[in-house]
């Protein structure tokens, strides 16, 4: 059973019989908003939103980023599946991959960003959302759904933390600007 977050919401990230959770799946899911054509069709704009993972160390410093122009991380603990351009579909248009067994021990947080690469901002997206899914059984965990509306084109979506007692998520939904993982990484260091 999923767990819908809501704003600053925390998590456990244990299986439901006891046990820490292996492997992780962070998918994005969105859909443009239909405007009106010249000849009053409903017409589909593209906008391309990415999903990022910024890996953290205790101190809060940045460690390694997973995005469309980085798939994998240095240690390979984290996979980016691929760049989706259109948000055509249904169902996860982006994913991130976290194999929780290999973050190395001095990661202690991973932050889940999502950016509109094209530059639109949030009133344009629809059917936003961002969820995290035991990829071992297929299992959605939580699920943050992502306000449609807004100025801002880059949200801070949710943190996995490593804590004495495993890892958590925490949702965080808080709103930034930046085309790119790198424009984000300043309005990151708050949620650390």
């Amino acid at each position: 059973m999923s767990v819908n977050l809501s704003k600053g919401q925390q998590v456990s990230l244990t299986k439901r019989g006891g046990g820490g959770l292996t492997v992780v799946r962070m998918g994005l899911g969105w859909d443009a908003v239909k405007k009106r054509g010249l000849f009053g069709g409903m017409k589909s704009q593209t906008i391309d939103l990415d999903a990022s993972a910024l890996l953290f160390d205790g101190g809060g410093s940045l460690v390694d980023a997973v995005w469309f122009r980085q798939l994998r991380s240095k240690d390979g603990s984290v996979q980016h599946t691929g760049d989706n351009l259109t948000g055509a579909g249904e169902g996860d248009d982006e994913s991130i991959i976290v194999d929780l067994t290999r973050v190395p021990p001095a990661v202690t947080q991973i932050v889940f960003t999502v950016n509109s690469f094209t530059g639109q901002d949030f009133s344009q997206i629809e059917n936003a959302f961002c969820r995290l899914i035991d990829e071992t059984s297929n299992d959605e965990l939580a699920r943050y759904e992502l306000s449609g509306s807004g100025q801002h084109n880059a949200q801070i979506m949710a943190k996995v933390s490593r804590g004495g007692a495993g890892w958590t998520m925490t949702a965080i939904g808080a709103t930034a600007s930046g085309r790119t993982v790198q424009d984000l990484v300043p309005a990151v260091g708050p949620h650390l």
